[in-house]
């Protein structure tokens, strides 16, 4: 956890949930991998998977069962068809096998070899047991989704990628990196950038900067013009379509980059404003809700905020701005989402909604605050600013399903951190009273205070309080 890349932070994936979905599914390709090490991979005769705590409680509304197959039968999250998913779910529960890895086919029937366990086990609320029988013989081997689709073992031992990676600038806090931002005359983007440098090539960092942005705006538009009911048997309607309806102009387009500059050209009040970024991030959680691909940004079900305030600056702040302004944006963003992964959690399931919300929006505030030509401890502010007021907030999805109250969530996240921005850069750093560090300790001792029934248990809350059979 000491060297976190931006694209650590900022993972191209499926939904509906990273910690549900994209984590189990690279458990379940590292396990294969792990019996590829000792040579038992060929051997397979069969699989078993045991989920436990929250992957068990709230599994099935995440798709964590679909994830593990998944995985297990060799498909990428970031490059397999969204729309081939069904079918090899659905070929894998019709003929109860499995292509393992896409290399050879085993028995495996899904209602026998996932077992969704409901107590937890005690390193992490968010645990899984992979057993595979290979020759006759047993290996278990038990992987943790700690949120964001990082996924880790209690016995973890770096890897020699792991160990030789070194940045140049290697923080813990906001205030390190403040200090290296002051050292070195930089910028909190440019100190990532260097750090970035010591792991990609420049033109590796752009290319994959950007392909993160096309995912963001890409999402966004899909969303945009999908209409329906989301799966899952809450029966939501998508509401991003009729609202984006309601808004856009007269002006054709046929892809992604022409909607943005149409709505560059679209006269704009504070309410469409207000009503713009709601549907940004709307568009954004329907898709993720629906197994879509999105940017774990930290995480699947906070998605939305991030590209609803990039798009926000693009089309409603500046219109001359383009690849250099995303790219720092989302280098900024991914230094603050860092600070809260080292100091906290971005797993709503150890830390509540604070965790995924929360942070998003301290990532977007930062960000946009930085665009606007916010110094670093303004930025820095932002973030403060963004997460003091999400503090406690409970994750308690309905039917454990990313949709009410999460995808709403979204929009409320995104114009936190535009005011939030705002505000940072109308206050001195030498009068803030709270730093951001501060705010990152406080929101990590809720978190271990905070009852599990509202931490992505589906046990307490909105979860409780509104019945799935009267949706």
């Amino acid at each position: 956890m000491d060297c976190i890349s931006v694209f650590d932070m900022l993972k191209i994936g499926v939904g509906p949930s990273s910690s549900h979905t994209l984590g189990p599914w690279r458990a379940a390709e590292a396990f294969l991998k792990e019996l590829k090490a000792v040579h038992l991979y060929e051997h397979i005769e069969s699989i078993r998977i045991d989920l436990y705590g929250s992957l068990s409680l709230t599994g099935k509304g995440h798709a964590t069962d679909y994830a593990v197959m998944l995985g297990l039968s060799g498909a990428d999250p970031e490059y397999v068809p969204v729309d081939d998913i069904s079918s090899i779910i659905d070929g894998i529960k019709s003929t109860k096998s499995i292509k393992i890895g896409g290399d050879y086919v085993i028995h495996f029937d899904p209602e026998q070899a996932i077992v969704f366990n409901r107590d937890f086990l005690p390193y992490h609320s968010n645990g899984m047991c992979f057993t595979a029988v290979c020759n006759g013989q047993e290996i278990s081997s038990t992987f943790y989704s700690i949120g964001g689709g990082f996924v880790t073992k209690e016995e973890e031992v770096p890897d020699a990628a792991t160990i030789t990676r070194d940045f140049p600038f290697l923080f813990h806090t906001s205030l390190e990196l403040l200090a290296f931002c002051k050292q070195e005359n930089k910028s909190i983007a440019e100190i990532m950038y260097e750090n970035e440098k010591s792991l990609r090539t420049e033109d590796q960092i752009h290319h994959e900067l950007m392909r993160v942005w096309n995912t963001m705006l890409e999402c966004m538009y899909i969303g945009c013009h999908t209409e329906g009911i989301l799966p899952g048997g809450l029966n939501v309607k998508r509401r991003a379509y009729d609202l984006h309806e309601s808004l856009k102009s007269d002006q054709p387009y046929t892809t992604p980059q022409e909607w943005l500059q149409t709505i560059r050209k679209t006269k704009v009040y504070f309410r469409q404003i207000l009503k713009w970024v709601s549907c940004f991030a709307l568009a954004v959680n329907e898709v993720n809700a629906s197994l879509g691909r999105v940017v774990t940004a930290p995480t699947n079900g906070s998605a939305g905020v991030i590209p609803a305030v990039l798009m926000y600056y693009l089309v409603i702040d500046n219109h001359k701005a383009g690849e250099k302004e995303i790219k720092q944006f989302l280098m900024t963003a991914g230094v603050i989402g860092s600070i809260f992964k080292k100091g906290a959690t971005i797993s709503a399931a150890m830390g509540g909604c604070q965790a995924e919300i929360g942070v998003s929006s301290a990532m977007a505030a930062g960000a946009l605050c930085d665009l606007l030509g916010g110094t670093p401890a303004q930025v820095t502010m932002a973030a403060e600013i963004a997460m003091e007021h999400h503090l406690g907030l409970t994750c308690d999805p309905i039917g454990g399903l990313v949709q009410i109250p999460c995808i709403e969530r979204n929009t409320m996240g995104a114009l936190k951190a535009i005011n939030a921005a705002e505000l940072a850069l109308s206050t001195d750093p030498l009068n803030a009273k709270v730093p951001l560090d501060k705010v990152v300790e406080t929101m990590w001792k809720t978190a271990q205070d905070m009852n599990n029934k509202y931490k992505e248990t589906s046990e307490g809350g909105l979860a409780v309080a509104v019945n799935i059979a009267d949706c």
